[in-house]
């Protein structure tokens, strides 16, 4: 059996890379080349967790996009997850999901009464989460035409009713955006429901024109399209919407966004790369996501010059995340690395799926437990800041990426040690090391880790960089760990 510290493992790991231990990194420029948002590092919550949908818990298998057992509306009101939450923030909140183009707004329709429900209760709840804890609110608002005779003519009174209503509770939505992964319709309502590009831009425009004029200040992205690792958009000629999308578009986007999932669960009715111990631990793995992205970025530039690129959905595994994988220090690896590739490629934002919910989830919903991608997400936003430098590593299982630093000194760097040996790092332009925290774990399978040898906990509240004992100023990065070093002048 391959397990992460079997002699196996080890003897697999040597064939695959070069036995390099010592590894030199390069700070190209000391002039950033772009920006990303305050904000880069965002999440969601699901709509079916929010308001009590169909979701991924206990389900072993698929219905139309959504897991096959329900769940209970979530208490957003539990002290945990507020400091959680809170030590997260600032970020965007992204309310969205399967379930979006389901969702009644205040009241079920007479036919059909245990319809899904945002209630009065559950809207003016989230308004007040998002407040509480630095978040700005991104709204997935219903698209919901499931027949194609009705393409093209979309009628706006949902949206106007929920616009209406948070305009006289004075509720701020910071991103609205209109149906979830439109060109996926297909796949989750049958191949009659997927709208072609052009009259899906016609109802984005009118949507667009309602949204300019009952919340002047929201932005509004689209339009939401979901990719898969080898395929794209999948298939063609009905799902590959996204330029034609964007071409007939006559109003002007504030985001051009897009959903990608690096793997897919067992879940998942389509596997093209299965979420498995060794494909966690490929950096192959991990080039797809800048395939897709820098294609999306020809799109905009050609189509929308002035919108920003958003990752407005993602997470490990497709359909919910991997049992056992997902929520283990293994799926750290390709988190760490996306946060930094998207933003070296000049992407704004990237939401991460899902806070709170499903085995890919930031927090585990049932115990309120912090999973391994929380800890790298909570360094992420206390070290790194939003200017992008250049930086090179000649050591292509050592992955590198460099921002400027937040609060010490002048840049972080991000280190990423993909090996099982330890590497020692030679640094070329980045001034003096001042700090380092480093990530690691006793099994690439734990659900916990250690920051500098220490498992974080929170005290009285809180939790500081502080109080993480500090490193030797030594060069070596640990086997299999993510590294955040800061630099001075």
């Amino acid at each position: 059996m391959l397990t992460p510290n079997s002699d196996k493992f080890r003897f697999y790991k040597r064939g695959v890379i070069r036995n390099q231990r010592h590894v030199s990194i390069c700070l190209k420029k000391t002039k950033y080349t772009h920006k990303v948002d305050e904000k880069y590092l965002s999440f969601s919550i699901d709509i079916s967790v929010l308001a009590g949908g169909y979701w991924w818990e206990g389900s072993q298998g698929t219905q139309r996009g959504l897991g096959t057992e329900k769940t209970t509306p979530l208490d957003l009101q539990q002290r945990k997850l507020n400091k959680l939450v809170n030590a997260l923030g600032p970020a965007y909140l992204r309310v969205g999901g399967s379930e979006a183009d389901n969702l009644h707004y205040f009241t079920p329709p007479p036919e059909q009464p245990n319809a899904l429900v945002l209630t009065h209760e559950i809207w003016n709840n989230l308004h007040h989460f998002c407040q509480k804890n630095q978040l700005d609110l991104m709204f997935t608002f219903k698209y919901g035409l499931f027949r194609k005779s009705l393409h093209g003519s979309w009628q706006t009174d949902q949206v106007q009713k929920l616009l209406k209503y948070s305009n006289a509770n004075q509720q701020k939505i910071a991103i609205c955006e209109l149906g979830n992964e439109l060109n996926a319709y297909w796949a989750f309502h049958g191949l009659n429901s997927q709208p072609v590009a052009s009259k899906l831009a016609k109802d984005y425009d009118t949507f667009i024109r309602v949204v300019r004029d009952l919340s002047p200040e929201s932005k509004v992205a689209g339009p939401g399209s979901a990719f898969w690792p080898r395929l794209g958009e999948t298939i063609k000629p009905i799902s590959n919407i996204t330029p034609k999308f964007l071409a007939a578009i006559e109003e002007k986007l504030d985001i051009v966004d897009w959903h990608y999932y690096p793997f897919q669960s067992r879940r998942s009715p389509l596997k093209t790369r299965s979420a498995t111990l060794k494909n966690l631990l490929s950096v192959r793995s991990f080039l797809d996501y800048e395939k897709y992205l820098s294609q999306l970025i020809r799109y905009r530039d050609r189509f929308q010059p002035d919108a920003e690129i958003w990752t407005g959905e993602t997470g490990s595994a497709q359909c919910g995340g991997e049992a056992n994988l997902s929520d283990r220090f293994v799926s750290s690896f390709w988190w760490a690395d996306q946060l930094g590739r998207g933003a070296r490629l000049g992407q704004k934002v990237m939401i991460r799926q899902s806070l709170i919910g499903g085995d890919y989830a930031l927090i585990n919903k049932n115990t309120l437990k912090p999973n391994p991608d929380y800890w790298v997400s909570w360094l992420w936003n206390k070290l790194m800041g939003d200017s992008v430098f250049q930086v090179t590593s000649n050591d292509n299982q050592v992955l590198t990426y460099c921002h400027s630093a937040k609060k010490m000194g002048k840049c972080t760097l991000l280190i990423i040690n993909m090996t099982p040996f330890p590497k020692r790092i030679h640094n070329q332009g980045f001034g003096i090391k001042k700090k380092r925290f480093e990530i690691t774990a006793n099994n690439l399978l734990d659900a916990e880790v250690r920051i500098n040898g220490v498992k974080p906990k929170f005290n009285g509240g809180k939790i500081k960089l502080k109080d993480f004992p500090t490193l030797s100023k030594l060069d070596l990065v640990s086997p299999y760990s993510i590294n955040f070093w800061c630099f001075s002048l």
